[in-house]
């Protein structure tokens, strides 16, 4: 780790910063900041206006000719707008920033002292001790639950439960360990969040390590990961975004490594449950007795975390984790989804989900068409032809059970409650309103679809 003066404009804000997860760019993470905290940005542009000091040197990582920063986005964001109010996301802000400039105390820095460091693993390290104190909005903003739980999915880090180190013991149990060690940190990057785990047959729910498909299905796809990291053949910086998470397993899907078998979820609280851990038997041949090499033990889901008490539903989507995998080109629909569960009431704001409910269906529907290329799908389709269609395209590369897929072609059932119509009824009726009742029952219809289509 060094302290070096670096040069404003060589220092780039992070557009994946863990307050607000994966967003396109510079820009838009600057526009989040704002949209999000502009009276706390306000103070803090305010304060260093009139102290004309930084104070806290910014963390910072190397990257090509410039640095992206990982701690002290807030402050950066400041001085960059401050430099070029022309860069602020609102004409009103545009005039703050340029009243501020005018108002600076002595010399404008266009040099800041940072702290640099190339190992992107101690700087998650720092992270983790770091945000506490406000201040008004002048100092550290703490993270809050959400933001901690996105760099928990991020990172792998403060999750209760070591993937790696599971997964290297059933490896160890098959004799099936690469020669080389796994790098854990790798490994519990990549399986950061239950969407990917989901991907090569793992569940992390109620802090227990569980499979989601027989074993003998998913010790392969471990042994590949195991293969590819401890060879170095993917590094920590190929795993750091949820971008380069998604492509390396594709890449496991092109060829053939991937997909497990589509499963049916239970129904949260039925009482299903998963098989334990298998204890390690080093003697026990791979294809022996009811070792790895077992066909015969029925694959199982992973169960839903239960939903907190009370047990009233308040919200569309129900507070447990959908295994959504988040990724910059999908901010917006993740932002609609936060609204829809954590901020809309059913009781209070019926109309106005069910048109972001309709909102966000076609949209996962129009992302899962842009991002697998579907040329079956025409640009003038009416909604219910592309649900079609791409319910058609994942029954065929088996992301969902034929059950499933029947259910999705009812879609086009105009008697139906869980059918397009329904949907555009919503937006435009003028006299048929929307129940809670009815909108929780087509979302626990069609939340698999959705989610599907979010992580394409």
């Amino acid at each position: 780790m060094a302290y070096k003066k670096l040069a404003l404009d060589a220092l780039t804000v992070n557009s994946a910063n863990d307050r607000h997860g994966e967003l396109e760019n510079e820009t838009a993470a600057i526009g989040w900041l704002f949209t999000n905290h502009e009276k706390a940005m306000r103070a803090l542009a305010k304060d260093l206006a009139e102290t004309g000091d930084v104070y806290e040197p910014p963390l910072v990582w190397p990257n090509g000719d410039a640095y992206l920063v990982f701690d002290g986005n807030r402050r950066v964001t400041c001085l960059k707008l401050i430099a070029q109010p022309e860069r602020a996301p609102s004409v009103e802000l545009q005039a703050f920033f340029k009243g501020l400039k005018e108002s600076w105390a002595g010399t404008f820095p266009t040099r800041l002292e940072c702290q640099i460091e190339p190992d992107r693993e101690r700087i998650d390290d720092i992270l983790l001790r770091r945000h506490t104190g406000t201040r008004g909005g002048v100092g550290r903003n703490p993270w809050t639950d959400r933001m901690t739980a996105t760099f928990v999915e991020r990172t792998g880090k403060g999750g209760g439960v070591n993937v790696a180190d599971e997964i290297e013991k059933r490896l160890q149990a098959a004799g099936a360990l690469p020669a080389r060690k796994i790098p854990w940190s790798t490994a519990n990057r990549l399986l950061s969040s239950e969407g990917l785990r989901n991907r090569v047959g793992i569940s992390v729910t109620r802090g227990k390590f569980q499979l989601t498909h027989n074993e003998s299905l998913v010790l392969p796809i471990f042994r590949r990961v195991a293969e590819d990291l401890a060879s170095r053949k993917v590094v920590l910086g190929d795993l750091w975004d949820n971008e380069g998470k998604v492509a390396y397993l594709d890449g496991l899907e092109t060829e053939g490594v991937l997909p497990l078998p589509p499963l049916t979820p239970p129904v949260a609280g039925s009482g299903a449950d998963l098989s334990p851990p298998p204890k390690p038997n080093p003697g026990l041949a791979p294809n022996s007795g009811r070792g790895p090499g077992d066909h015969t033990a029925p694959p199982v889901a992973p169960q839903p975390p239960l939903a907190p008490k009370p047990s009233k539903r308040t919200t569309l989507i129900p507070q447990v984790n959908h295994a959504v995998v988040w990724q910059a080109h999908v901010q917006r629909h993740r932002q609609i989804w936060d609204e829809l569960q954590f901020k809309l009431r059913l009781d209070d704001h019926p109309n106005a989900i069910s048109v972001l409910f309709r909102v966000l269906f076609e949209l996962a529907i129009d992302n899962y068409i842009t991002r697998n290329n579907l040329t079956a799908v025409h640009p003038n389709d009416l909604l219910k032809n592309k649900v079609k269609k791409v319910g058609g395209d994942l029954e065929a590369k088996s992301k969902i059970d034929g059950k499933y897929a029947s259910l999705i072609r009812k879609l086009d059932n105009a008697d139906g409650l869980f059918s397009i119509d329904t949907m555009n009824r919503y937006v435009h009726s003028p006299d048929f309103a929307p129940s809670p009742s009815h909108l929780t029952a087509l979302w626990d219809q069609a939340s698999r679809l959705i989610v599907v289509c979010l992580n394409a």
